[in-house]
C-alpha cells in the first residue's frame, strides 16, 4: 500500500513539474512574441518593418490591423496589444489620458491622401469638383483617412451633395477595395496604398492645405508583457533608415519636410477650365 502511495505521489510530482515546465515555456514564448495593433493604412509597410526588426532582434511579431477607432476600442476593453500604431495622433492622446499607455505617444509618419480614378490617367481637381455618382471613402467617424477624404469634399462644398452617393468602408483599405474591384470608379486613398501596388498613374496626389495633417502616432501600451521590447520597436521605427522607407513607401517622415513637387494646382468648383494656382508654401512637420 505504502508502495503504491509512493508511486502515486511520485507520479504527481512529475506531472507537476511538466505542467510548471509547460507553463514557463509557453510564458516565454508569449514573452518572446511583439503584438503590434495598426492602422489598416499602415499595414503593408509595417509588416516589412516587422519582418526586418525580428531579423535583427529574433523576436517574432503579430499584427492585427483596422480602423484606428476599431482598434482603440479593442484597446480599451482590454486587447492584449503591446504596440499600438494609430493613423491619428488623436486616439493615443485619449489612451494617454486614460491612463492605458506607458509614456506619451510619439509620431513615426504623416499619411498623405489621393484622389484615385484607375481609368483616367491624369485625373485633377476639377474632375473632383464636377464628379458626379458614387464615390468611395473610408468611415470619418473611424478611419483619420476617410476624415480627410470628408475635409477635401468640404472644401470643394461637396459633402452632402445629392448628386454625390459615398460608398463608406470600414477603413482605407476597404475604401480602396471598392475601387480596386470595380465596385466604384474612384475614392480617397492613401498614397502608401498605390505604392505598395505600384500603381503610378490615374491619381491626384492631394495638396497638404485641403486637409488636416494626419499625424500618426504609436503608443506603447500599459500592461503590456513586453514593454521593453515595444520601446524598442518604436525607437526602430523612427531610426534613419526606417523612416527613409517610410518616406519611400508613401508617408511624411517625422522630421521637416516638404510637400511634393508633383501635388497639382487646385481647381475651385465653377472655375471653369482655368486653375487657381496656389502660392508656393513650405509645410513643416515636426513629431
Amino acid at each position: 500500500m505504502r508502495m503504491l502511495q509512493g508511486r502515486i505521489t511520485s507520479l504527481i510530482s512529475h506531472c507537476a513539474l511538466f505542467l510548471t515546465g509547460t507553463l514557463l515555456a509557453v510564458q516565454t514564448v508569449s514573452a518572446d512574441v511583439l503584438r503590434v495593433a495598426v492602422a489598416s493604412n499602415f499595414r503593408p509597410v509595417v509588416q516589412e518593418l516587422a519582418d526586418s526588426f525580428s531579423r535583427q532582434t529574433g523576436h517574432r511579431v503579430t499584427l492585427s490591423s483596422a480602423s484606428s477607432g476599431v482598434l482603440y476600442n479593442q484597446i480599451v476593453h482590454g486587447a492584449p496589444f503591446d504596440v499600438f500604431l494609430s493613423a491619428d495622433s488623436e486616439r493615443p492622446a485619449m489612451l494617454e489620458k486614460e491612463g492605458k499607455l506607458v509614456g506619451k505617444p510619439q509620431t513615426y509618419a504623416y499619411g498623405r491622401l489621393v484622389f484615385w480614378q484607375p481609368l483616367n490617367a491624369k485625373p485633377d481637381y476639377q474632375t473632383i469638383t464636377e464628379w458626379r455618382g458614387r464615390i468611395a471613402i473610408a468611415n470619418p467617424e473611424t478611419a483619420p483617412y476617410g476624415l480627410a477624404a470628408k475635409q477635401v469634399l468640404e472644401h470643394f462644398h461637396l459633402w452632402g451633395d445629392s448628386r454625390i452617393q459615398l460608398l463608406q468602408g470600414a477603413n482605407i483599405q476597404q475604401a480602396w477595395q471598392f475601387v480596386a474591384t470595380g465596385n466604384v470608379r474612384a475614392g480617397f486613398v492613401a498614397l502608401a496604398q498605390l505604392r505598395a501596388d505600384k500603381i503610378d498613374s490615374g491619381y491626384l496626389l492631394l495638396r497638404d492645405e485641403l486637409y488636416t495633417p494626419i499625424r500618426q502616432d504609436a503608443a506603447v501600451i500599459a500592461g503590456s508583457k513586453n514593454q521593453p521590447l515595444a520601446e524598442q520597436f518604436v525607437r526602430f521605427l523612427l531610426d534613419n533608415a526606417q523612416q527613409a522607407f517610410i518616406q519611400d513607401a508613401g508617408y511624411y517622415p517625422v522630421r521637416d519636410v516638404q510637400p511634393t513637387r508633383d501635388a497639382q494646382p487646385v481647381v475651385e468648383p465653377n472655375a471653369g477650365s482655368e486653375s487657381k494656382i496656389e502660392s508656393t508654401y513650405t509645410q513643416v512637420y515636426k513629431g
